[in-house]
């Protein structure tokens, strides 16, 4: 299919690895220029660079740029930089985020708190007010933040990361209701238990909890602690990434202000 956005630009952040790298691969296909940002210009970034770049297709050209999405001066720098570079992003997915302080909420400092803010919900805030600007000046937008299948069906051991992803859901509903007369359509997406490093981290960990192999973690982990997961396993980013990159196509001129759950029927309610 066409998403008609050949020639766009693309920026993504949390673009080393997950979700962030297989959108990237995705909208390269199509044409789009895409920017890669994650919050160091490392090892990773730099072989998920070369990955984009193979796939890269219609004259589509890639660039990557460290940012930490928790520090406002290196987000405005981010986007001055996509903007000298390449007359600004029309397409903003931020998919950058952290599990963050998780355990007994009465356990939970207000540092605890605060560190999984400033990420998951404030980060959000300065990647929308920095680039919404560039969107407005080009006259046509699409900015898909990430939320959770935890912001409408909360586990009691991550109530700060629950709280966030809450958040971002009612940011991208507030932010739509804002600039959709501007021709800047503004979504979100849910996805649970994904194969990325977050969760890869999480199973390793309890894998050693456990003392079984990774694998056998996944299984407990979907059998005891995501039992409403209908498809019973994790999900591939790419399966993520597809939805994504359709949200950011002309083919989506009349989603706006939407939740989109990808979540194998994770979360329980018919209405969540």
């Amino acid at each position: 299919m066409d998403l008609k956005i050949k020639g766009k630009t693309a920026l993504i952040t949390g673009a080393d690895s997950g979700l962030g790298i297989e959108t990237a691969k995705f909208l390269v296909r199509e044409g789009v220029n895409v920017v890669l940002s994650d919050k160091k210009y490392g090892k990773d970034l730099q072989q998920a660079m070369k990955q984009v770049e193979k796939n890269c297709e219609k004259g589509a050209k890639t660039m990557a740029i460290a940012a930490d999405i928790s520090k406002n001066d290196e987000v405005l720098h981010l986007a001055d930089t996509v903007e000298k570079e390449f007359a600004g992003a029309h397409i903003v997915f931020h998919s950058a985020g952290a599990r963050g302080a998780a355990g007994d909420f009465l356990n939970l400092t207000d540092d605890d708190w605060m560190k999984t803010i400033e990420i998951d919900l404030m980060g959000a805030v300065r990647i929308a007010r920095a680039f919404i600007p560039q969107m407005q000046n080009l006259g046509w937008g699409r900015m898909i933040l990430v939320a959770s299948e935890n912001a409408l069906q909360p586990y009691e051991e991550e109530s700060p990361y629950n709280a966030c992803k809450a958040g971002i859901v009612n940011l991208s509903k507030c932010l739509s209701r804002a600039y959709s007369k501007e021709n800047i359509l503004f979504n979100c997406i849910s996805p649970a238990y994904i194969e990325t490093p977050m969760t890869d981290a999480m199973m390793k960990e309890l894998a050693n909890e456990k003392n079984v192999s990774e694998e056998e973690a996944v299984q407990w982990f979907v059998e005891n602690k995501r039992p409403h997961i209908a498809m019973q396993r994790r999900g591939k980013p790419e399966e993520v990434a597809s939805v994504v990159a359709f949200l950011c196509s002309e083919h989506a001129s009349y989603i706006n202000g939407s939740n989109v759950r990808i979540d194998g029927g994770a979360v329980e309610s018919a209405f969540g």
